[in-house]
């Protein structure tokens, strides 16, 4: 079994809906978790509302420290904001670390609409970019 931690700095949109689809495209045959390096203390309710336009149900998704995962081994090690990039702790045991940035949704300012608009761009990029990960995967 693969296991892959995806990282952001509040855990509370990118990294809960990139664990999201790699929980679903991985058919829960791999380990995903995600954390952050200071982490929200909640899952955005529109990552929420996003997420589960495209059935995936992340209401018990928890935003939690990356102090629980940082001593174990992992496959992977994905940082999904330049923040955490820049203060993610040293992973001696994690196999391959990644650093896909995405903009914050959570900083969009306008409307419900706007900022829903952005919650929705934001998860179909990080759809976009597991899957293609997972595809290459299985062509290597």
């Amino acid at each position: 079994m693969s296991s892959i931690l995806v990282l952001c700095t509040g855990n509370s949109c990118r990294s809960q809906m990139a664990e999201a689809y790699f929980n679903a495209l991985t058919g829960g045959h791999w380990r995903c978790e995600s954390a952050g390096t200071e982490p929200a203390g909640y899952v955005h309710l529109l990552a929420i509302k996003a997420m589960k336009e495209d059935a995936i149900d992340i209401t018990a998704y928890r935003s939690k420290p990356i102090a629980g995962f940082a001593s174990e081994d992992w496959d992977y090690v994905v940082t999904v904001c330049d923040g955490a990039v820049e203060t993610c702790p040293v992973f001696p045991r994690a196999g391959l670390l990644l650093h896909w940035p995405f903009s914050d949704p959570a900083d969009c300012v306008g409307s419900s609409v706007e900022q829903l608009t952005a919650f929705r761009e934001t998860r179909d990029a990080i759809k976009r970019r597991v899957s293609g990960f997972l595809k290459d995967l299985k062509s290597n």
